[in-house]
């Protein structure tokens, strides 16, 4: 029954903002160039940064930070090592801003309009019914389910996706479904409420683990609870948590700690189902 809704959707496409796209692919190509000059300057020469092998011989071998894992190759660069090595050398800050305003700019500035069906002035993407294991549609050629959020130039890319007036594009989204059903599944009194009430739940668990005013909950006190909400649910650890966020091991601990104490309802369904 999907798959005529879905080729309607495919056939129809998605309108693309070609001037804004065009603008931020000029604008990314200067910052790539400012970021080039600036390693270079860093590490006293021009090496190609696009290659893994060169790149790890200059932090590794050059630089002499300390060693990740080598593969065969040579020393591994992949986001998770150099993360790790940030404040240990300038450089390693450049690389990653580098690589990524790289990536948006030929994956999607300058892919997108070069996908615009010249007879529709569309992009169409397939949707793919059975691509996923969670059972959720995927989106291939271009994958438009990918493109990034969380910063302010991933954002700006979203603003290209545009509906000629009057049309509008309209976001939809289940409100933290997850919780909702922990909330029945445990009866915990607080998280009840806070449902009941129709209260911002990451924003209402930030102002009880941090102990402070619903009104003095800061975008980072909140992330950092949105991330305890979902992840302490399905068995985060205190590792766990210190990966997800910038909390320490120990402040990790302290939190889910308090998160539990905060909604005993929880630990007790949590530790009920294990038994």
């Amino acid at each position: 029954p999907l798959a005529p809704v879905l080729r309607l959707m495919e056939m129809n496409g998605v309108a693309l903002d070609t001037a804004l796209l065009l603008q931020m692919s000029q604008e990314l190509g200067e910052q790539l160039k400012r970021l080039e000059a600036e390693i270079y300057a860093n590490v006293g020469h021009e090496f190609n940064i696009n290659s893994s092998q060169q790149l790890g011989m200059v932090l590794f071998d050059e630089i002499k930070l300390p060693h990740s894992r080598r593969t065969k190759s040579g020393h591994s660069t992949e986001a998770s090592v150099l993360e790790a090595l940030r404040d240990a050398h300038p450089v390693v800050g450049q690389v990653l801003e580098y690589r990524q305003l790289a990536k948006l700019k030929s994956t999607y500035v300058d892919a997108l309009p070069a996908m615009i069906n010249p007879q529709t002035g569309r992009v169409h993407t397939s949707f793919n019914q059975t691509g996923t294991v969670t059972g959720r549609l995927s989106s291939s050629e271009p994958n438009l389910q990918n493109i990034p959020i969380r910063t302010e130039l991933g954002r700006r890319v979203r603003h290209a996706f545009i509906a000629p007036p009057p049309a509008k594009l309209l976001a939809a989204d289940y409100s933290q479904i997850d919780l909702r059903v922990l909330a029945h599944l445990s009866q915990d009194a607080r998280l009840v409420a806070a449902f009941r009430q129709d209260e911002d739940i990451h924003a209402a668990t930030a102002a009880e683990v941090f102990g402070v005013p619903r009104d003095q909950v800061t975008s980072d006190m909140r992330r950092v609870a949105k991330t305890v909400n979902f992840g302490v649910i399905y068995g985060m650890s205190e590792y766990g948590l210190e990966q997800a966020t910038e909390l320490s091991r120990e402040q990790a601990g302290a939190f889910i700690k308090a998160y539990f104490e905060k909604y005993p309802g929880v630990q007790e369904y949590l530790a009920a189902t294990k038994r």
